[in-house]
């Protein structure tokens, strides 16, 4: 299933309380690396009915099984109301996102530094024990060890644009400027996540170096996450 015939169907199967189909993250900005990043869809309507969502399940099976991950829905009051719970992910659909049908709610839409500093730690705190359950099944597996850090870098990078958004600065669209500068900032070494970016563009083979990567790459987040606690916001307007 292609992004066109899924617009079409949901166009179709909502009808007049649909408001938007938005395309977010890589796919919507050009950075995708393809055959390898999501394609991500949000959907906003005003309501949906049971009878519409039974309806929509082959073409989301379909559009799931063309390899691209669940379509986020929400209500509109569910749109306007939760920047506060996900700020995060809303920070980062604001600034690269692409209106497939209709007009994106966005008045009152906004995120508070205060909301994205606590997600940005938990998240990274998440990540990090998330990924020392990984280094443990994938044991000495080195194919198991790469897949580990290609599946893990597209989530890292939301990680990292939000640690760069809470010092007041927009992410630049190169993943590996993002990388350098909170690099830079957390005083971690860059190189295993630059590795990791190569792995997820295909640009690397597995080998026994992939070992010495993971390694250098979970010393970098735990050096992230102490950085998070520590960290105070500047004092500056929540945008």
């Amino acid at each position: 299933m292609s992004l066109d015939d899924l617009v079409t169907q949901l166009r179709h199967a909502l009808g007049d309380p649909l408001e938007a189909i938005v395309l977010y993250g890589s796919a919507a900005s050009g950075e995708q690396v393809a055959g390898r990043s999501d394609v991500n869809v949000m959907v906003v309507a005003r309501l949906y009915h049971m009878a519409t969502l039974h309806t929509l399940g082959p073409t989301m099976r379909a559009w799931q099984e063309a390899g691209n991950p669940p379509v986020l829905m929400l209500t509109r009051d569910e749109w306007l109301g939760s920047a506060d719970i996900f700020p995060m992910e809303y920070a980062d659909l604001l600034e690269r996102h692409r209106v497939l049908h209709g007009a994106l709610p966005l008045d009152g839409v906004r995120v508070r530094t205060a909301d994205l500093r606590l997600q940005v730690e938990q998240e990274a705190m998440g990540k990090l024990l998330r990924l020392r359950r990984g280094i443990m099944v994938a044991g000495d597996d080195l194919a198991a060890q790469q897949e580990l850090l290609r599946a893990s870098v597209s989530s890292l990078l939301v990680i990292f644009r939000g640690v760069l958004r809470l010092h007041g600065t927009v992410p630049p669209r190169d993943a590996q400027q993002v990388v350098d500068a909170v690099a830079t900032l957390a005083g971690f070494a860059a190189a295993p996540f630059r590795s990791a970016l190569a792995l997820r563009a295909g640009m690397a083979e597995a080998s026994a170096d992939t070992t010495m990567v993971l390694d250098g790459y979970v010393h970098g987040m735990a050096a992230l996450v102490t950085y998070l606690d520590r960290f105070a916001p500047p004092a500056t307007p929540d945008r």
